[in-house]
């Protein structure tokens, strides 16, 4: 296990207003931290900020969904203050609509909004600034569905091994220029999206040691 907070001073964490990103804007809480987070749930973000407020971090907090690009806010943030640490966090999951049928195209094109777009539009804005100075850290939250397709949610297994691949490329690509990408690949963590799997979870591990790993 890794404690990655002495390099940092300025995290922006998306999806932070629930599970693994809730846990991990609470985990980098503290004095000297500058946060910024994002969700699509006023109450449950603006809970998140000020319980990370309580800590001693300094708090932004926005509501945004990753589906538009939000490039105008994400480089203002990083204007006021350099970002050390960018995590792609947001994402959803759905399983399928129909048993006989599989998923829906509109459940597939969603998913694929979410969480393949949505984390080219966080990314996006901010990787081209940490390139130019030189430093940085990026991390794509995948899965360890991005390894193999499960028949049980194939759009899913395929936007995260969209992810997966696409870090690994990138962390080679802009090593060069100072910039370390991170790939995430975490199993079943109890959170709003797992609360609802009706089948066995192996080694399901609550949000709090997800983040600390």
């Amino acid at each position: 296990m890794t404690d990655l907070k002495p390099p940092f001073a300025h995290i922006v964490i998306t999806g932070a207003s629930s599970g693994i990103g809730e846990a991990l804007a609470l985990y980098y809480a503290r004095k000297g931290m500058r946060l910024s987070l994002t969700g699509r749930d006023t109450a449950r973000l603006n809970d998140v900020a000020e319980r990370c407020r309580k800590k001693g971090a300094e708090v932004d907090d926005k509501i945004i969904s990753v589906t538009e690009r939000t490039e105008m806010w994400l480089q203002e943030i990083d204007a006021e203050q350099p970002v050390d640490l960018l995590i792609a966090n947001a994402g959803v999951s759905a399983g399928m609509g129909d048993k006989q049928l599989g998923e829906t195209p509109e459940q597939v094109r969603k998913l694929f909004d979410i969480n393949v777009q949505g984390v080219l539009n966080t990314i996006d804005p901010l990787m081209p600034r940490m390139i130019e100075r030189g430093r940085g850290n990026i991390a794509l939250m995948a899965s360890l569905a991005g390894f193999r397709g499960w028949p049980g949610a194939p759009a899913y297994c395929a936007t995260k091994a969209a992810v997966k691949i696409y870090g690994e490329g990138m962390r080679g690509a802009i090593a060069h220029a100072g910039v370390k990408v991170h790939v995430i690949c975490p199993g079943f963590v109890k959170s709003r999206i797992t609360a609802v799997n009706k089948f066995p979870m192996p080694f399901l591990m609550n949000a709090d040691k997800a983040a600390k790993i």
